[in-house]
C-alpha cells in the first residue's frame, strides 16, 4: 500500500537524520509519484504526537513539514497517554492506544490483550451505554497508572 511505503519511507529518513527531519511535500509526492496530500495524510495519521512525533509545519517556499522524534522514556510515555485517553474514550480509541503502546514497546501483547478485555464492550455490557466511555476512560487511566514504576 502506498500509505505504507510513505510512511517507511519517512520512518527509515528519521532514522538517518537522527530522528529530525525536514521534508517538502511537493517533492517527496514527485519523487514517489502520488499527490502532496497522500504525504499529508501520512504524516498527520501515522506521525502523531500520540505516537511521540513532534509536528511543524510552515508554508511558503515549497512548504517545508519539520518531523521530530521526541524520546521518551516509558514512564513518559504512559503519562503521556495517561493525559492524552482524558475524560472519556471509546472502544477503538483504546484499541488504537494500545496499538500505539504495543508499537512503542511499552507494553507486552499479553498486557495489550488483558487490556484490551478490560476495555471491551463486553467487560462493561453493565454500564449504561452513556457513561461506558468514561468508565472505560476510568479504567484506563487506572492501568496505565498501574503500569509506571
Amino acid at each position: 500500500m502506498l500509505a505504507d511505503q510513505i510512511a517507511k519511507m519517512i520512518e527509515n529518513m528519521l532514522e538517518e537524520s537522527g530522528g529530525a527531519l525536514e521534508l517538502q511535500r511537493n517533492e517527496m509526492a514527485m519523487r514517489l509519484g502520488c499527490v502532496p496530500s497522500q504525504i499529508s495524510y501520512v504524516i498527520t495519521s501515522r506521525f502523531t504526537p500520540e505516537r511521540g512525533y513532534i509536528i511543524e509545519s510552515r508554508r511558503g517556499g515549497g512548504g517545508c513539514i519539520r518531523i521530530v522524534r521526541k524520546q521518551m522514556h516509558r514512564d513518559e510515555y504512559l503519562m503521556h497517554f495517561f493525559y492524552a485517553v482524558g475524560e472519556e474514550i471509546d472502544e477503538n480509541e483504546a484499541r488504537a492506544y494500545l496499538r500505539n503502546l504495543l508499537d512503542q514497546e511499552i507494553i507486552t501483547s499479553r498486557e495489550a490483550t488483558v487490556i484490551n478485555s478490560a476495555l471491551s464492550g463486553a467487560a462493561l455490557q453493565n454500564v449504561t451505554p452513556e457513561g461506558r466511555n468514561t468508565v472505560r476512560a476510568q479504567i484506563f487511566r487506572h492501568i496505565l497508572l498501574s503500569l509506571m514504576h
